[in-house]
């Protein structure tokens, strides 16, 4: 599996909330399952974190947001545990913190991979005037000539069409300028960044062109700009 760190959260682990980032380094294990008594339940927007009583001693664990009672017995499918993670949201970092689904739901119920992401694409496209610089791209154009922008820098101005905050320590954050076609697909660029956008605004966002990025899983991204940063129309 390739990356592994990446996968953690943008794959597995999305039941974090908007408002949290994960701001230290983390260590992933391989998936597997934990089952454990719910010694305490806290529940942040979308999400539920749960701290679990197992055979061998304690452990946080966050899932999609669910109606868990305390004292239930509880099972953690395709769970990875992340060390020292730091949510903003409880207000706490923690040494090691478990993240899946819970058993019984749809393992793809609420999952915020960047491709999915939680708030509804803005239609209809809006047409964005393209930004300015030798190094300025339209949408359309960083999809289709991304093989010869491959780890080079871009300009690319569009309007924020879905927002994932705090996965991974980064915002996902998807594009459109009214360039491309939907059918084709390359209409839309996923955009990772540590600034924080909402839905509707117009950026300029800087960044990295990376190609065939491989999270595992089958979860492969022909196009993204990474290590992006945000201006404001």
């Amino acid at each position: 599996m390739k990356n592994l760190l990446s996968i953690l959260i943008v794959l597995i682990a999305p039941y974090v909330s908007a408002a949290d980032r994960s701001s230290t380094p983390a260590q992933a294990a391989a998936p597997t399952v934990f089952t454990g008594e719910v010694l305490e339940v806290q529940q942040v927007e979308s999400y539920t974190y749960l701290r679990l009583k197992m055979r061998d001693g304690e452990t946080w664990a966050a899932i999609n947001r669910a109606p868990v009672a305390k004292g239930a017995v509880v099972t953690i499918e395709n769970a990875m545990v992340v060390n020292n993670f730091e949510s903003r949201v409880m207000k706490k970092t923690f040494q090691t913190i478990v993240f899946g689904n819970l058993a019984g739901t749809n393992p793809h119920a609420g999952m915020a991979k960047p491709a999915d992401a939680s708030v509804a694409p803005v239609a209809p496209d809006a047409k964005v005037a393209k930004a300015s610089g030798p190094n300025a791209k339209t949408v359309a154009e960083i999809i289709t000539q991304a093989a010869n922008l491959k780890d080079k820098t871009v300009l690319v101005r569009g309007k924020v069409v879905k927002y994932n905050a705090g996965i991974m320590g980064r915002n996902w954050i998807h594009l459109r300028d009214g360039s491309g076609s939907a059918a084709a697909k390359t209409n839309d660029v996923l955009i990772t960044s540590l600034n924080a956008v909402k839905v509707g605004d117009v950026v300029t966002a800087k960044g990295i062109v990376r190609t065939d990025k491989d999270f595992g899983s089958g979860y492969i991204y022909k196009v993204i700009v990474e290590e992006a940063s945000f201006e404001a129309r």
